[in-house]
């Protein structure tokens, strides 16, 4: 079913061939009215020039009227050249709505070290028609992902819809993920960066793929207040249940993945050592490979949590799998066959309590399959 956007919005996509395989790779999302924003990306050293681009004009704090996306080439490892590129990129689509470059983010996804071809983006952007559904651009900005992400709420008449793409190179402080938000609530700006931040730390930084951190990734949140006022409070909480579902949504599209793996950790001494906790088992590559092969094998999600930094003491945590305990302080007596027969599911929680204090996180991954290798050891080949 198609996700209308909130008031103000319009998106849309085009094939403009950026993609060997032909589907469309040019999206543009715009808004009627100036949007304020809120942006994450990655920390990446080698951060793309639409990061850097991104970076600058979020600090000059000026409201945005589009983001204009190619999915297909990365724009990154390009010299001066993508520096220029993606400015030109801004003006093309600038051109398009009749808006000023400045107001203008710019976002691309792809392989590396190629140059953009901007003449294929120049003779394809007058062709793209803009609506009122996110539908197009949520395929538009696919690479390897077999799944679109979409994900909508509602607050008390406003509405909240956020776009994304992720599949492979995931890991915290971002990963191979551009995320777009849009709401049509009216929410102060600096408000909606503060939290944003803690939003994007809880959610999207809890996902792990692969163990690689990408140059190219972006969350950002624009809010054109054309519904009007809503209770922060339940905004807040509807922003974040929106990015929590993309994020899952993200880690379940994992490249070659066959289940999703969500672990929860309670009784952390902090909730940063509970995020670095929940985290260090999602990412390991050990346990990912024992998800895959139903193998109940405790030790190696004990083993990635004392890797963590997290501090616990291991003659007092517990950890769960699918709900059976299997270790309290030392192994306990468990069903082997029927936990290995409870990870046979679209979904595995691993839950551990550390015992040390009040806080708890989540994160998201996947397992480690023979698929994840056949993608990438072919990915430009």
């Amino acid at each position: 079913m198609a996700v209308r956007l909130p008031r103000g919005f319009r998106m849309g996509a085009v094939r403009a061939g950026i993609k060997p395989s032909g589907k469309p790779d040019l999206a543009l999302l715009a808004s009627g009215l100036p949007a304020l924003w809120a942006y994450a990306a990655t920390q990446n050293r080698a951060a793309a020039p639409s990061v850097h681009r991104g970076r600058r004009l979020y600090a000059e704090g000026r409201p945005l009227r589009a983001v204009v996306v190619n999915a297909g080439n990365a724009n990154c490892a390009t010299g001066e050249r993508g520096f220029r590129d993606d400015e030109r990129l801004a003006e093309l689509a600038a051109f398009r709505l009749g808006l000023s470059p400045e107001e203008v983010l710019t976002a691309s996804t792809g392989v590396i070290g190629v140059p953009l071809p901007v003449e294929k983006v120049e003779k394809a952007l007058p062709q793209l028609e803009l609506g009122p559904f996110a539908d197009p651009f949520a395929e538009a900005i696919l690479t390897t992902d077999l799944a679109v992400k979409v994900a909508e709420r509602e607050v008390e008449g406003a509405r909240l819809v956020g776009v994304a793409k992720g599949s492979g190179m995931i890991h915290p402080n971002m990963a191979t993920m551009l995320a777009f938000l849009v709401t049509d609530a009216r929410v102060p700006q600096e408000v909606l960066r503060e939290r944003w931040k803690g939003i994007v730390d809880r959610t999207f930084n809890q996902v792990t793929v692969d163990g690689d951190t990408s140059t190219n990734d972006l969350a950002v949140v624009l809010a054109n207040g054309a519904y009007g006022e809503v209770p922060l409070g339940p905004f807040f909480a509807a922003l974040e249940e929106v990015a929590r579902e993309l994020a899952r949504k993200i880690a379940r599209d994992g490249e070659g993945a066959t289940k999703l793996m969500t672990v929860r950790v309670y009784g952390a001494a902090t909730e940063e050592e509970a995020r670095r906790a929940a985290r260090a088992v999602a990412a390991s590559p050990l346990w990912k490979s024992a998800l895959y092969g139903n193998d109940p094998n405790w030790g190696r999600i004990l083993a990635a949590l004392g890797n963590s930094g997290a501090r616990f003491d291991p003659f007092r945590v517990e950890i769960r799998l699918q709900g059976i305990p299997l270790y309290r302080g030392g192994a306990l007596p468990f069903d082997r066959e029927k936990a290995s027969q409870a990870m046979r599911a679209e979904e595995v929680v691993v839950e551990a309590d550390l015992k040390e204090g009040p806080f708890q996180a989540e994160a998201w991954g996947c397992d480690l399959t023979e698929g994840y290798v056949r993608i990438n050891a072919l990915y430009t080949t």
